[in-house]
């Protein structure tokens, strides 16, 4: 059986254990670098950005997770865990983990207020469009030449891309009822 880490440290996770255990795969709470072995992918759900990636650094999970996604293992980053996984978050502070060729403005829509909602065009996921819930959401900036955009608002803002075994949502797939990203991030295979 597959077995999927959720970094349960700060955010959404309960969200996504629940999803991915309702497509019958093993969930993992991840709170302790221990809890990272023998996994076959990692969520980084969203949240806070700055308090997850200082809670990476207490509870020693930066550099097994940097290690982990440099080994090959997928790893998903919506919303938060975008910006964590972004090489270039700005001049306001360095990169958390550095490990996927974008770079994120951080709240770039605006406060909580200017939360919304939008049917995004994700051709990978088939012809329905996806319904991406955006709280105070980052959006991509510049993707990198090995990084694949997979969906873009009404005038070409990226919000999702895939860079090999890395995924990025700049939205919460896991507060709706459409499973597909979670379906898409379960079938990326560990890079060799």
């Amino acid at each position: 059986m597959q077995r999927v880490g959720v970094l349960a440290l700060q955010g959404a996770f309960r969200e996504h254990v629940e999803r991915v255990r309702q497509l019958g795969v093993d969930a993992v709470e991840v709170r302790r670098p221990e809890q990272l072995a023998g996994l076959d992918g990692l969520i980084i759900p969203g949240g806070e950005s700055t308090t997850i990636g200082k809670l990476m650094v207490q509870y020693e999970l930066l550099a097994p997770i940097r290690a982990l996604a440099q080994a090959g293992t997928p790893v998903w980053g919506t919303c938060a865990g975008m910006i964590v996984l972004a090489k270039d978050i700005g001049p306001s502070e360095p990169p958390w983990l550095g490990v996927m060729d974008i770079r994120v403005a951080r709240n770039a829509f605006g406060r909580q207020v200017a939360s919304f909602e939008a049917d995004l065009v994700v051709p990978a996921l088939g012809g329905e469009p996806f319904r991406g819930v955006f709280i105070r959401a980052p959006w991509i900036e510049v993707a990198g030449d090995d990084v694949e955009t997979l969906a873009c608002l009404e005038g070409g803002t990226i919000v999702a891309a895939r860079q090999g075994h890395l995924l990025a949502t700049a939205f919460h797939p896991e507060l709706t009822d459409d499973d597909r990203f979670h379906r898409l991030f379960l079938g990326l295979r560990a890079a060799t």
